[in-house]
């Protein structure tokens, strides 16, 4: 889990910006953590650990890349309905997973593509360094 949650983001992040910094070309990385990077769970260590590590992996290129024009940030999604959720029960369970959320939903792939352009944007232009929670304010409740 670790080396292809970090590891791999660590190693594409840094090949784009080796290639940008070559040609001088400034850009913008978006990495995609977790929420379970910000809070964890029984039996979620490694997971939590490599989610978290792309928070602190992206605030230190932020702050390398910074002056020559690249951004770097991540995305952390709470709840979204994946492949990933196929296995949850779509009754109970799944009914109990959406009361955590405060705006009753879970996320959606678009809701999560809508930030990257966001961040990607010149909207996001002054955004960097940040690992930005996409939850429906699943981690207003702890």
């Amino acid at each position: 889990m670790i080396d292809v949650n970090l590891n791999g983001t660590f190693l594409l992040s840094r090949a784009v910006a080796k290639h940008w910094l070559a040609i001088e070309q400034p850009g913008c990385i978006v990495n995609i953590s977790s929420v379970g990077g910000k809070i964890a769970g029984a039996g979620t260590a490694a997971y939590s650990a490599s989610k978290a590590a792309i928070h602190a992996l992206g605030a230190a290129m932020a702050a390398e890349l910074g002056p020559f024009g690249i951004r770097v940030n991540a995305i952390c999604p709470g709840i979204v309905d994946t492949s990933r959720l196929d296995d949850i029960d779509r009754g109970e369970n799944w009914e109990r997973l959406r009361h955590i959320i405060p705006m009753r939903r879970h996320g959606t792939g678009e809701d999560i593509a809508n930030m990257c352009v966001y961040l990607c944007s010149d909207q996001g232009s002054w955004i960097t360094g940040q690992a930005i929670n996409v939850d429906g304010g699943q981690l207003t409740i702890r």
